[in-house]
Order: structure tokens, then C-alpha cells, then sequence
């Protein structure tokens, strides 16, 4: 699925799920290098716990972030199922 993002560099999210597991995240946009991380880190992980984890950062002074950004395209992803 492809998430557009809200208030962030990112514009986009496109996430593949297995059940509940995140099996790959690519940032579109955005920093590169963090983001890359971020995905790498979060494949294979349970999406609740990415979430757990992710939401609520925030990026400077911005009222998000792109990992923020990231637990609501999960959390629209579970509801969904």
C-alpha cells in the first residue's frame, strides 16, 4: 500500500505487509539516509511495536515526523484489516 504523508518531507509511504509483520517500508522523499534506516529497522517487526515506537516523535519544531508519519500509515493499515 502507498500512504501519502501529511506535513513532512516524505510525500509518500509504500509499505508491504505479511499479516501483522512489516515485510518492507520505502520513504519517498525525505531524508535518504534516516529513512533508509528506518526501514531497515523496522522489517520484519510486528506492526504494533513499530507503532509503540514511532508514534508521537516529532521533527523540529513540526508537529510530526516522517516515523510518525509511518505508525499512522500502520495504524490505517491494521484498521483496515
Amino acid at each position: 500500500m502507498t500512504y501519502q504523508t501529511h506535513g513532512t518531507c516524505s510525500t509518500a509511504i509504500q509499505i508491504e505487509m505479511d499479516g501483522d509483520i512489516i515485510k518492507s517500508v520505502s520513504f519517498v522523499g525525505g531524508c535518504n539516509g534516516n529513512l533508509k534506516g528506518i526501514s531497515s529497522l523496522v522489517a520484519g517487526m510486528n506492526a504494533r511495536d513499530a507503532i509503540s515506537r514511532l508514534k508521537g516523535i516529532r521533527c523540529g519544531f513540526k508537529s510530526t515526523s516522517c516515523p510518525d508519519q509511518l505508525a499512522t500509515a500502520l495504524e490505517s493499515i491494521l484498521a483496515a484489516q
